[in-house]
């Protein structure tokens, strides 16, 4: 770690997450951070304790006149998306983040940097261990499997939280107060499919796509970024009936909220086609260059020569899942009609494998309204249905609705206006935020949500910006002193 992290202001912040960032926490594989979490209030001598599921709550006393003010949760999630490039060696189980600053950005080496959402664990941490920072009294929660599944704000029961306002740290630009977000739900598609021997006089030919930019499969979902699973299967597609095409395996994408960046195949075509093969090849990737030459400058294709393989897919199993993942939607499915540039209904195609005898295919569909997510659910079922596959419908969690009349959003917005001398971004985002699903246990609690700007969220191309950090650190402090009575 680039040691000037932690001589960044404010130091509070920025020495906390790096301490933070010390500690292996991808989603799923919580342990660690859990244990580092519950040490860290003990040591503060603080109320500190686990839930059934994980969740840490570390209860701090109001400061000194504070006492009358209402209770505040300061909420974030502990866990991180764990993506790195091709060429990166990482082992996100054992290794801490490896960060650098840029000018007025703290990157990651190769990977995701945990800014989404370490930066709001670092400014609780923050506010836990000051001795002079005031605030009424907070009630800190960290929550873990934010971004596979939301499972530990699922599991946090009814009556625990004492708090009667939330504050979610887990928006991504420092304009913006969060009054509502899209709920989801995981689709998966698999199937089986027989293995054939390869047949003989064939070349075989590696083809890889890299270099797109990736990002959040909600709030980037809007940008027109290459998916690299649909860019793939396009390749194949067109292939397919040409020039005795024949899929060895598949193996795209990584994480259901992060927009593939790569994707990779191994197939085999007639040797007298190959010339033809590769001509038509080149033919799309140069349109395919040509499309994305605007949103996707470092898009990379190759398709190059491998060792034939010795088992391919049978044909009609083959023929069946190249057509249903075109067929399948990806990207912008509607906008809302009521919030204007919101998006309302999306789909990401995050995961396709197609490896020895099984195919297997997961997305994300996000909407914030409840029939437009089955809808476009419903149309997924359809298309990987008709390719012969079974199809779950898993990890569904509601959106947060709106509310324009909420007190602790006037406190923020008159708070903003006061110190930064310009009206914020009141919106709803396309992301899933923990509030909706919180908000079921805790339905009289008053919720919202800001944060620090933050670039490239779940890609290695993440990125926090360090004045931003600044100016919403200023504005923490700010509305802590004005928690109302």
């Amino acid at each position: 770690m680039d040691k000037d992290i932690t001589q960044l202001e404010p130091k509070e912040v920025w020495t906390h997450f790096a301490a933070l960032n010390a500690v292996p926490r991808p989603s799923k594989k919580e342990e660690r951070v859990i244990d580092f979490m519950i040490q860290f209030g003990q040591d503060l001598g603080l109320e500190t304790f686990k839930d059934d599921v994980g969740n840490v709550i570390i209860r701090k006393p109001a400061t000194s006149g504070m006492e009358d003010r209402k209770m505040v949760v300061m909420q974030s999630h502990l866990d991180m998306v764990h993506q790195k490039n091709a060429d990166t060696s990482f082992d996100f189980e054992t290794q801490g983040i490896d960060m650098y600053v840029e000018g007025d950005w703290v990157k990651a080496r190769g990977t995701t940097l945990g800014a989404d959402n370490g930066l709001g664990v670092a400014t609780i941490m923050a506010i836990l261990a000051s001795k002079d920072i005031v605030h009424p009294a907070i009630e800190a929660l960290f929550t873990i499997d934010e971004e596979t599944g939301m499972t530990g704000a699922m599991g946090l029961k009814g009556g625990i939280l004492k708090g009667e306002i939330l504050l979610n740290l887990d928006t991504e630009e420092d304009d913006e107060i969060g009054i509502g977000c899209a709920g989801g739900m995981d689709i998966t598609a698999t199937r089986t499919y027989s293995e054939e021997d390869t047949p003989s006089n064939v070349m075989a030919f590696e083809i890889g796509v890299k270099g797109l930019q990736g990002g959040h499969s909600g709030m980037d979902i809007h940008k027109g970024y290459g998916n690299a699973n649909k860019i793939m299967n396009r390749l194949l597609y067109a292939s397919n009936e040409k020039f005795g095409l024949r899929v060895a395996e598949i193996d795209g994408g990584s994480l259901r909220n992060a927009i593939p960046r790569e994707s990779f195949s191994k197939v085999t075509v007639d040797l007298e086609k190959s010339d033809d093969f590769i001509a038509e090849i080149n033919a799309k990737v140069k349109a395919i260059y040509k499309e994305f030459a605007t949103t996707e400058p470092d898009l990379d294709i190759r398709c190059e020569t491998t060792a034939i393989p010795s088992k391919v897919m049978e044909i009609h199993a083959q023929e069946q899942i190249l057509k249903a993942l075109y067929a399948a939607h990806n990207g912008v499915y509607r906008m809302s009609a009521d919030i204007p540039d919101l998006v309302e209904t999306s789909n990401n195609i995050a995961r396709v494998v197609v490896k020895k005898g099984n195919i297997k295919v997961g997305c994300l569909t996000r909407s914030s309204v409840e029939s437009g997510k089955m809808d476009l659910a419903n149309a997924l079922r359809a298309a990987f249905e008709l390719a012969g596959c079974d199809v779950e419908f898993s990890g569904d969690y509601p959106g947060w609705t709106p509310n324009v009349d909420s007190a602790i959003l006037k406190v923020l917005t008159k708070k903003y206006e006061a110190l930064f001398d310009e009206k914020p971004n009141v919106a709803a985002c396309h992301a899933g935020l923990e509030c909706g699903i919180l908000g079921q246990n805790y339905p009289k609690m008053d919720m919202i949500s800001f944060g620090p700007t933050i670039k490239g969220a779940h890609s290695p191309d993440e990125r926090a910006s360090i004045s931003s950090v600044q100016k919403y650190w200023k504005f923490v402090l700010e509305i802590l002193k004005d928690i109302p009575k």
